[in-house]
């Protein structure tokens, strides 16, 4: 199976602790990286998670808060500095490009590379970025400004050629793209090979959904239905549940429940706010609806299959 794996870089929420750095993603699909939310302090946990910035081409930001977004201009010179000459890709809501620029013009006159923003409405899911293996939509989120998650989703792989039948029936190599894609084979005697006996199914394409800063919202469900993973914010607990409501976030037990109606296979919460000093309740909170939750964790890396 091709790796689908998410690190963690950081999950704490605006507040800055000694215990978390702000919200920082990389989703490594088949040792491609991207990168979903940039807060201060993210190039340096992307070193400590052991990652290659050559293989970082395409940056995802959920919203233009500061602790989604203060990573930027930091990474984006130390990618100058390292002699970098790829494009990087950046996609946003709008306003990013207009932040960004003055920052980058001033800091970066010399750029060995060329950045490239792309921005996007919020107001309904979208897609934003495809290549031969994936796609990333954008989840409409609720935020204090315009939000949004992201829907990271492998596309069909072929059928696996059985080699033992496929030599046995001697199938010619101009016939194997067929058979992967379904086709029987019919012989130079006239005789048809079903595709079932020269293939075995290919591995079922995975999912991974990450909702950033959001209010409750279980009408978005539908969207990410059996995802192999869902990252969902868990700012406060249901006892402050009225804080949550009213800075626009989601409690443990939401988030639980969000996970159980969209009947994703495996929940991570994070995104903790700093007034917790053990995120153990909050995990507690969240396992009583949804018992296969973890807690997010600075440099956790987690294998989606």
């Amino acid at each position: 199976m091709e790796k689908f794996e998410l690190h963690i870089l950081g999950c704490g929420s605006a507040l800055p602790t000694t215990r978390h750095f702000p919200t920082s993603q990389v989703l490594n699909v088949r040792d491609k990286l991207f990168m979903i939310d940039c807060g201060e302090g993210a190039q340096l946990q992307f070193r400590k998670s052991r990652l290659k910035f050559s293989r970082l081409n395409h940056i995802f930001i959920s919203h233009l808060h500061g602790d989604h977004c203060f990573g930027l201009p930091g990474l984006i010179s130390t990618l100058n500095l390292l002699g970098r000459t790829a494009d990087l890709h950046i996609y946003s809501p709008e306003g990013l490009e207009a932040l960004m620029r003055p920052v980058l013009d001033f800091f970066n006159r010399q750029m060995t590379y060329r950045v490239f923003f792309h921005e996007f409405s919020v107001q309904a899911p979208c897609l934003i970025f495809e290549d031969r293996s994936m796609e990333v939509m954008t989840l409409p989120l609720q935020h204090r400004m315009p939000c949004c998650g992201f829907l990271f989703a492998e596309k069909p792989s072929p059928n696996h050629l059985l080699r033992e039948w496929v030599d046995f029936y001697g199938v010619p190599v101009s016939e194997f793209n067929r058979i992967k894609n379904g086709a029987d084979y019919v012989t130079p005697e006239g005789e048809t090979i079903p595709n079932s006996r020269l293939t075995s199914p290919a591995d079922p394409p995975r999912k991974y959904a990450y909702c950033s800063d959001t209010v409750y919202k279980p009408t978005l469900a539908p969207l990410i239905r059996g995802a192999n993973l869902l990252f969902h914010e868990a700012t406060f607990a249901n006892a402050d549940k009225a804080r949550a409501s009213e800075t626009f976030h989601t409690t443990a037990g939401q988030a639980a429940l969000f996970a159980q109606t969209a009947n994703v296979k495996k929940l991570v919460i994070g995104h903790f706010s700093a007034r917790y000093e053990d995120e153990q309740a909050l995990l507690n909170e969240a396992l009583a609806v949804f018992p296969h939750t973890i807690l997010a964790r600075e440099n956790l890396c987690l294998p989606i299959d």
